[in-house]
C-alpha cells in the first residue's frame, strides 16, 4: 500500500519559483511576555498560491510508503512511512512542534545536481508527522538526509516546541557531475563522503530572539562536545545512519553538527584554518553586498524594533561586507506578546535609510512597493530595489505559537495569514482542528483560478486596489486590520478557558473546527465590506468624507458629497515641472489670474 503525501507536491513548487523568498523570526519563551515559543515564516514567491497545507492524523499499515515525486511527476525515492502520524496544520503538528525555512544560494559547486533525494517542503512536512519536540526533529532530519540525501541548494530551519527554539543550517552535499546529452554524468565522487549534507543546528538562548532570511547565519559554534569528536571517526555519522543521537536529547546539549562539516570543507579547499575558526556561514555561504542587502537587512530591521543598540550594525546591512556581521541572536529590550509579533512581519525599512517609503520610486502616495527584479542597471552604473519582510509576492505567512502551560491540542495556535503581512489579517487556527476554514482550505482556488470564498483572493483585490493610492488606503486597511487582530486576541484568551478542562479529545476538536470557521468568515466578512468601502471612498482617484462610522456625507438631492481631489506632493509636482514644464507652464504674458478651470472639466 502506497500513500502519497500532499506536502511532496505542493511544497516543492515554493522551492522552484522561489529566490531571496522567506524570512522567519525566531522567539524563545524567556522573550515573550506570557512564556510561549513564538517563530514567524513568511512564504514568499509569485507563483506561491497562498493556502492551508494539511495532513490529518492518521495510522498506516505496514509497508505503507511515501512517494516523492518531482517536477515531472516521475517517483524519485520511496520512503517508509510511520505507523502513526501526527495531525499538521500548515507548519505546526498537534505536539507543538513548529517549522519554518529560508532558502540561500550558498556555494554552487554544492549544489544539488542531479535533484536526487529529499527536498526542503517535503522534509517539514515528513518531519512533522512523526516527531514530538523540537530535538527529536533535528535527529529525524538529519537522519532522512542521511538516508535518502538532499537535493536543494542551502536551507535555514526555524525549529520549535514548547520550551526550546533551534536554527539548523545545511548545505546540500553532492558528487560532482557533468552533463552530456541532457543526462548527468559522474564526473568525481568524493571518497568517504556520500551525498547528503553537511550541517549544524543551534538552540538560541532563552531570552533572546533571531531570525534568517535567506542568508546562512551560524558562524563560529561550540565543539566541545565530548561525547563525540567531529574530526577523529565518524560516531555521529554511524549514528545518524542507525538510531537516534541520544545525547541531543540531554538538556544541556546546545548545539549538534554533522560528522563532516568541517572536513568537507577542507577536502574541498574552503577552509584551512583551526577547527574552532570553523564559519559555517562564512564557508558555505560567503557574504556578498547583494545578499546582505536583500536578506540580512530584513533581520537587521526586526532586530533593531527590539533593542536600538543594534544600530551599530546599519553599515552592515546596507551591504558592507567589511562590516561588523550582525549577530545570530539578540537580547530584546523588552519581552513581546503575539500581536506585537505580528507588526514585527509588517516592515519596509521604516526608521533606516533605506525606507522605501522616502525616495521617489515610492510615487505620489508613499507606495512602498518596487516592482522586480531586485537589480537593475541603467547608464552603467548598477541598483537594487530593497528587499523588505513585507512584500507583495506573499503567499502566506503564519505566526506558530507554543504554549507549554496548555493540553498540546489547544496550546499550539497557528496564525495564519494570506498576501502581503502589511494589510493582511492573522487568524487563529488551533492544532488539533481537523476541519481547515473553507477561505485557506487547499484547493479553493488556485493562482489561475479566481475563487470568491477564497482569502488569498480577497486579499490581493484589496492590497492590489490600494497599491494605486497607498499613503490614504493604508489607513483604512490598518484600522480594520487591528480591530480584527485584536479582538482575535481576545477571543482566543476565551476560548482557551473554555477549552483547556475539555477531557474528551472529540469534544475539543469539534470546539476547535467551528471556532476557526468562526473566526476566519468574521475575517473574510468585514474584508469583503472594506473591499467595497475603499471602491466607493476612493473610486476615480477621489476621496470621499466619511461620517466617522462607514457612511460619506450627503447634501439634501441625496447623493454624495462632491469627493475631496487632494493635490499630489511638492517632491512630485516639481518632478513633473522638472521633465515637461515649459509644456504645461502657463505663459508669462497672462498677467492676470487665472479663471478656475471647472473640476468637471
Amino acid at each position: 500500500m502506497k500513500k502519497r503525501h500532499l506536502f511532496c507536491v505542493v511544497l516543492i513548487a515554493c522551492f522552484i519559483s522561489t529566490s531571496f523568498a522567506c524570512t522567519d523570526f525566531l522567539f524563545t519563551k524567556g522573550a515573550t511576555k506570557d512564556g510561549s515559543t513564538i517563530i514567524t515564516y513568511m512564504a514568499d514567491s509569485y507563483g506561491l498560491y497562498g493556502e492551508l497545507y494539511y495532513h490529518a492524523v492518521c495510522d498506516n499499515p505496514a509497508g505503507t510508503t511515501i512517494d516523492l515525486y518531482r517536477k515531472n511527476g516521475v517517483p524519485q525515492i520511496r520512503i517508509p512511512q510511520v505507523a502513526h502520524c501526527y495531525n499538521v496544520l500548515g507548519y505546526l503538528n498537534d505536539h507543538q512542534v513548529a517549522m519554518g525555512e529560508s532558502t540561500f544560494t550558498g556555494r554552487k559547486e554544492c549544489w544539488a545536481t542531479p535533484m536526487i533525494g529529499i527536498d526542503y517542503g517535503t522534509l517539514i512536512g515528513i518531519v512533522l508527522q512523526r516527531v514530538t519536540s523540537a530535538r527529536e526533529a533535528i535527529v529525524v532530519m538529519t537522519q532522512l538526509l542521511d538516508k535518502y540525501g538532499y537535493c536543494n541548494n542551502g536551507e535555514s530551519f526555524s525549529i520549535s516546541d514548547t520550551g526550546e527554539v533551534w536554527i539548523l543550517e545545511l548545505m546540500s552535499k553532492r558528487a560532482e557531475y557533468d552533463t552530456i546529452n541532457g543526462k548527468p554524468v559522474l564526473k568525481k565522487q568524493y571518497k568517504g563522503y556520500k551525498d547528503g549534507a553537511v550541517w549544524v543546528a543551534r538552540r538560541i538562548p532563552d531570552g533572546y530572539v533571531s531570525g534568517h532570511a535567506n542568508q546562512a547565519r551560524i558562524t563560529t559554534f561550540p565543539q566541545e562536545n565530548k561525547k563525540w569528536n567531529p574530526t577523529k571517526g565518524k560516531g555521529l555519522h554511524k549514528a545518524i545512519s542507525n538510531k537516534h543521537l541520544d545525547y541531543i536529547y540531554e538538556p544541556e546539549v546546545e548545539c549538534v553538527y554533522s560528522y563532516d562539516v568541517i572536513s568537507f570543507a577542507r577536502m574541498r579547499g574552503w577552509f584551512d584554518g583551526k577547527d574552532e575558526d570553523f564559519s559555517f556561514a562564512d564557508t558555505y555561504n560567503p557574504l556578498e553586498f547583494e545578499t546582505i542587502r536583500a536578506c540580512d537587512a530584513r533581520i537587521y530591521a526586526m532586530f533593531l524594533k527590539l533593542n536600538k543598540e543594534i544600530k551599530k550594525y546599519e553599515t552592515y546591512a546596507m551591504g558592507d561586507v567589511s562590516a561588523e556581521r550582525l549577530p545570530l541572536w539578540i537580547k530584546p529590550d523588552h519581552k513581546v506578546d503575539v500581536y506585537e509579533v505580528m507588526q514585527l512581519t509588517r516592515d519596509h525599512y521604516e526608521g533606516t535609510p533605506m525606507d522605501m517609503t522616502k525616495d521617489y520610486g515610492a510615487g505620489p502616495y508613499r507606495c512602498p512597493y518596487r516592482s522586480l527584479p531586485l537589480r537593475w542597471e541603467i547608464d552603467g552604473k548598477k541598483y537594487v530595489n530593497e528587499r523588505p519582510v513585507s512584500t507583495q509576492q506573499t503567499g502566506f505567512s503564519l505566526i506558530a505559537q507554543c504554549r507549554g502551560w496548555l493540553p498540546d491540542k489547544v496550546g499550539g495556535i497557528l496564525w495564519f495569514g494570506v498576501d502581503d503581512t502589511y494589510s493582511n489579517v492573522y487568524c487563529p487556527l488551533y492544532c488539533g482542528l481537523t476541519i481547515p476554514p473553507e477561505c485557506f482550505r487547499q484547493g479553493n482556488g488556485s493562482m489561475n483560478k479566481y475563487s470568491t470564498t477564497s482569502a488569498f483572493w480577497l486579499f490581493n483585490r484589496v492590497a492590489n486596489f490600494a497599491y494605486s493610492r497607498y499613503k490614504d488606503m493604508i489607513v483604512d486597511i490598518k484600522q480594520v486590520q487591528s480591530k480584527l487582530e485584536k479582538e482575535f486576541v481576545e477571543e482566543t484568551a476565551k476560548f482557551d478557558e473554555k477549552a483547556k478542562n475539555i477531557a474528551e479529545d472529540a469534544n475539543l476538536v469539534a470546539m476547535e473546527n467551528e471556532f476557526s470557521s468562526r473566526i476566519a468568515q468574521k475575517m473574510m466578512d468585514e474584508w469583503t465590506e472594506l473591499d467595497h468601502y475603499l471602491l466607493i471612498k476612493y473610486i476615480d482617484g477621489n476621496a470621499k468624507i466619511d461620517n466617522g462610522n462607514g457612511t460619506f456625507r450627503l447634501p439634501y438631492f441625496g447623493t454624495a458629497m462632491q469627493p475631496q481631489r487632494p493635490n499630489y506632493n511638492d517632491e512630485h509636482y516639481r518632478r513633473i515641472v522638472n521633465d515637461n514644464g515649459q509644456v504645461l507652464q502657463y505663459p508669462d504674458t497672462h498677467k492676470k489670474e487665472a479663471k478656475a478651470i471647472p473640476d468637471a472639466y
